[in-house]
């Protein structure tokens, strides 16, 4: 009798969680003009885009003295948030963590929509994007830029394993609950499920490759933001000239990274109604990790600014002090205290590791992240080792110019387009691995996806 109401008891599970993570796939409120707003953002990003391309980088603030602009910030912030996924698939999953199993697949949708958008973003500072080709035909190995390009372009691929691999024992599921779906996406479900019939070896298969993965992607992300970082370490500027830019971005990069990670959470926990599965509990754990990483970030940070500041060489100075107290201490100290250090210290209670104030905190260190990235890039172009003279004046400042913002939330949007796709075509959380957890067997799966009794 026991033994019955316990296969009822997870019939009823099954088909809950079947129903519950499908349900956004069929139904969603607001889906409409969710993407119609966001197509808005991009069109008049493309816009601006066109006519940057006819008349130019005139058109940008970028002169001379600053050639890296809004769009390199954007670009090391796009590729910082796209590190999350190799924190949270990866590193976090192949040590057994369980916590994970929800936000697993929300963090490869992240990070396969920003780093898709990065590549692009370095197009976008391209005067002539005509020539990108010529990376590919004529790059020197010598070149860092040639590194990231290679980088980039892999760690997009395992991403994009490392998202489907996870998605196949789902699929059955899908082709079971989406007979009312337009064909095309039956189609796509039918592609992607490469004849899983949930048999014992192919779970075995699925579970081995997703490891392999798992283990690659962690020295490609490292080296993704690494060599990103060495784009500025490998030149001798003021603010750049450093030893550590390496660990300094890699930990910057999952401090952004997982702070998408919890604003993602809330969003669908409370726009897809998955608060059963997305809970306090994943926001406390999630919160506890963000301190983690901001402490050491904060270490890094303090490593970064304090030891020149104590030496404070003369080339160093005007860079140092228009940071400290000059021009761009305002957005400094905001960044640091407002994105950095108060997080921390609010992430330390646990009433503040609650999904509202979780999101606030979240919101809040993503723009100091963004901001962030803008602080490492502009002030150290405006200070070369040769004054700047005998220049228009607009050649000693920089303030991105509308179309550079423009252009910059074209990306944005993208990146955001990309994720939501992914949510309206597959369940944000694994079906399969959410049965596990709650003790389903692959067996009763398998009797569930055919439509036999279990």
């Amino acid at each position: 009798m026991s033994e019955i109401k316990q296969k009822e008891g997870q019939k009823k599970s099954l088909n809950k969680i079947v129903s519950d993570l499908t349900r956004p796939i069929k139904n969603h409120y607001g889906f409409t003009p969710w993407i119609l707003f966001l197509l808005t953002v991009m069109g008049i990003g493309l816009f601006a885009y066109i006519l940057q391309l006819r008349d130019g980088l005139g058109v940008t603030a970028m002169r001379d003295y600053v050639s890296w602009g809004l769009y390199i910030s954007s670009f090391i912030f796009f590729i910082a948030t796209a590190l999350v996924g190799m924190l949270i698939s990866a590193v976090l999953g192949l040590i057994g963590v369980k916590w994970i199993t929800p936000i697993s697949r929300i963090a490869e949708m992240i990070a396969l929509g920003f780093a898709m958008w990065a590549g692009l973003i370095i197009i976008f500072d391209m005067g002539r994007p005509d020539r990108v080709l010529n990376i590919f035909l004529h790059g020197r190995l010598q070149s860092p830029i040639v590194w990231d390009i290679t980088v980039v372009t892999t760690y997009v691929a395992i991403s994009i394993l490392l998202y489907l691999l996870p998605l196949i024992p789902d699929i059955p599921f899908l082709k079971k609950t989406m007979n009312d779906q337009p064909k095309w996406k039956q189609k796509i479900y039918k592609v992607l499920s490469f004849g899983f019939k949930g048999k014992p070896e192919q779970y075995k298969l699925i579970k081995r490759l997703i490891r392999i993965m798992a283990i690659l992607i962690i020295p490609v992300a490292l080296a993704i933001h690494t060599v990103t970082s060495w784009l500025f370490a490998a030149t001798l500027r003021v603010g750049w000239d450093s030893t550590i830019f390496g660990p300094y971005y890699v930990s910057g990069a999952f401090v952004a990274g997982g702070a998408a990670v919890i604003i993602a959470m809330f969003v669908f926990s409370r726009n897809f109604r998955l608060k059963e599965y997305i809970t306090n509990l994943h926001f406390d754990k999630m919160g506890k990790l963000l301190v983690m990483l901001m402490l050491v970030y904060l270490y890094f940070n303090i490593n970064e600014y304090l030891v020149p500041a104590y030496k404070m060489k003369l080339e160093d100075e005007p860079h140092l002090m228009g940071l400290f107290t000059g021009k761009f201490a305002l957005m400094f100290w905001t960044v640091q205290l407002g994105g950095l250090i108060i997080p921390t210290i609010l992430l330390l209670f646990k009433k503040m590791r609650k999904p509202v104030p979780s999101l606030i905190i979240g919101i809040v260190v993503v723009i100091g992240a963004f901001f962030k990235r803008y602080l490492i890039t502009i002030p150290t172009l405006l200070h070369p080792h040769l004054p700047i003279q005998n220049v228009p004046e607009e050649f000693s400042t920089y303030w991105p110019t509308a179309f550079e913002w423009t252009i910059t939330m074209m990306a944005v949007a993208g990146a955001v387009l990309i994720i939501t796709i992914l949510a309206k075509l597959f369940p944000v959380m694994p079906i399969w691995e959410t049965a596990h957890e709650e003790g389903i067997t692959n067996d009763e799966m398998n009797k569930f996806a055919e439509g036999k009794n279990i």
